[in-house]
């Protein structure tokens, strides 16, 4: 009888594996055929119905914007856009996802962004071959959206594989691995979310020396990072003291490095960039000129920022 009972069991769990199986290709099938504007306006009435009946959604949504009113002096105008980011950043990173792995992933606009860094990478390099380059996208639009970039940043400059710093949850929405295999991710953290920080620094040492170039979000907030042991700096950002996490600038000083920063923009359907003058990072006022990019970035884009809405970010007390 028990093992008429198992078996019931078993099949039971693969009708129901096969089913969300279905669901899953089905939905990334959709997704692929989507543009990007009308992703953004599903998400704009995914959040609309779901702030009327969820707390969360709508709090968080109200959050991000009473923050940027307060911070950059977001006006009405740009209110619904921010509130619903959120969802917007999820949905674009999904649809990202199912382009690349349905092989519907041809977006001009991004492979003109590419084609503009890495002209500016190729100029940096020339004018100093032995100086490492540390490529920096800010958090802005989608995760997804910066790691294609990346990727065709990286076949622009031919080279075979390019390392990114991340601490981004892998394989959300399939094998990452697969999917972006010219892609070197050195996570800070492992899969069981434990700091896996330990030699992290050399590896993108060895990285740099062996490409000339590097990805690390410099942008990312300490309270991103406050479950582990860290180095901050301090800096002024929006006339206030706040702090940067310090590991670009204990990586890339003792190489010379420079950094070289850029965000993300997404207006009227189209995707477009905004790239920053490059930063020496052995300087002693390179953090304070991150912290201004950064400033400039938030008031520019702020509808698309990812961090946004948080009550901290880089207001943040720990010096270490």
């Amino acid at each position: 009888m028990s093992l008429s009972a198992e078996g019931i069991s078993q099949f039971f769990k693969r009708l129901n594996e096969r089913r969300l199986s279905w669901q899953f290709s089905l939905r990334r099938y959709l997704f692929s055929r989507l543009s990007f504007s009308m992703v953004e306006r599903a998400a704009l009435a995914a959040w609309l119905l779901r702030s009327t009946y969820c707390g969360r959604v709508r709090a968080i949504g109200v959050a991000r914007y009473e923050t940027g009113r307060v911070e950059v002096g977001l006006t009405r105008k740009h209110a619904l856009q921010t509130m619903s980011a959120h969802i917007r950043e999820l949905w674009f990173d999904e649809r990202f996802y199912a382009g690349r792995a349905l092989k519907r992933d041809g977006w001009n606009d991004l492979l003109e962004v590419a084609r503009q860094l890495a002209g500016i990478i190729s100029q940096m390099r020339a004018s100093d071959p032995r100086r490492p380059i540390v490529l920096s996208p800010f958090h802005y639009i989608s995760q997804y959206a910066n790691i294609y970039v990346i990727d065709e940043v990286r076949r622009e400059l031919n080279l075979d594989s390019i390392s990114v710093v991340s601490g981004v949850p892998r394989d959300i929405y399939g094998n990452d691995a697969a999917m972006i295999p010219s892609i070197r991710v050195l996570y800070t953290y492992d899969e069981d979310g434990k700091d896996s920080r330990n030699g992290l620094g050399l590896r993108v040492i060895r990285s740099l020396r062996r490409d000339g170039v590097a990805v690390v979000f410099s942008d990312v907030p300490p309270f991103a990072l406050a479950k582990f042991p860290m180095e901050t700096t301090g800096v002024t950002i929006g006339g206030r003291p706040a702090r940067l996490h310090n590991g670009v600038f204990r990586l890339g000083a003792p190489l010379d490095a420079w950094l070289l920063s850029f965000y993300l923009r997404f207006e009227n359907g189209r995707f477009s960039v905004r790239v920053f003058e490059p930063i020496a990072l052995a300087r002693a006022d390179a953090p304070q000129s991150v912290a201004n990019d950064i400033e400039a970035a938030r008031k520019e884009n702020y509808p698309h920022w990812l961090y946004a809405g948080h009550p901290s970010v880089y207001h943040f007390a720990a010096t270490r």
